[in-house]
């Protein structure tokens, strides 16, 4: 077992490693685990949030041995990276990593448990959310900043930012599910809109993520700025539809 853990975090190695060792007989269940597995574990005052990775396939049990850094081994050094750049995601503890001659087989990636008021999500299902407009410009603040950054978060979808609501009207947004993400010198405007792509389907919300983004990138105007980020959802929407169509055939 390959262990990275954060400077602050060194003293409870032991502990760690042994609750990563009884991962399937301990801790508490978080979320449905279709994919990988969640669970909720003590750590002194605070609660973590451990996530344990699926044994990846033959071909990439190899690649994440000797070619490609681990979902969880990159989840834990973009969280670093994040923070070190002022922005919020859970703070890192600490990655796993259990090979064997075959490659990469069990991995864990460990961070702070936290707990907000709601995701993006909400905002998409729930349009009489309380402030909920001024969540959304918040949001596309926070957004742009990503993007000023050079942050490029490739799962930039409802679910995988966590808003807390600090004080009144004000908002902080943590990133999580972070292993897939890339940091450029920095990004043009395709790059951009093609990033937000993903968020909502709500038309009348691209519109109001339109105005608030142009407040601040003075090279496009809204209508541009709209345009292309309409464009952008609309064709992410059309792929994403054409893939469950083909899951569906596929199934019969």
């Amino acid at each position: 077992m390959i262990l990275k853990i954060d400077s602050h975090f060194l003293k409870h190695a032991p502990y760690l490693l042994q609750i990563v060792k009884n991962f399937k007989s301990e801790g508490v269940l978080f979320g449905n685990g279709k994919r990988n597995t969640i669970k909720l574990f003590d750590l002194e005052d605070k609660t973590i949030n451990i996530k344990s990775f699926k044994i990846p396939n033959l071909l990439n049990q190899l690649v994440y041995k000797y070619f490609r850094k681990s979902k969880a081994r990159r989840s834990y050094e973009y969280a670093t990276a994040l923070l070190k750049k002022g922005i919020g995601t859970p703070q890192p503890i600490a990655c796993f990593e259990n090979f064997n001659l075959l490659g990469l087989q069990d991995s864990y990636y460990v961070s702070e448990h936290l707990v907000t008021e709601l995701t993006f999500r909400e905002l998409i299902t729930i349009p009489d959310y309380p402030d909920h407009e001024n969540i959304l410009r918040h949001f596309t603040r926070f957004s742009f900043d990503l993007h000023e950054k050079g942050i490029e978060f490739l799962d930039h979808s409802p679910g995988n930012t966590l808003i807390k609501k600090v004080s009144e009207n004000q908002y902080q947004f943590y990133l999580v599910d972070l292993n897939r993400m890339k940091f450029h010198s920095a990004m043009d405007f395709d790059q951009r809109m093609k990033n937000l792509s993903r968020l909502t389907p709500k038309k009348e919300m691209i519109a109001t993520m339109s105005d608030e983004y142009a407040k601040f990138y003075l090279s496009k105007s809204y209508q541009e700025i709209f345009d292309k980020m309409w464009q952008e959802t609309c064709r992410f929407r059309e792929g994403f539809e054409r893939k469950k169509r083909i899951k569906k055939s596929l199934k019969f």
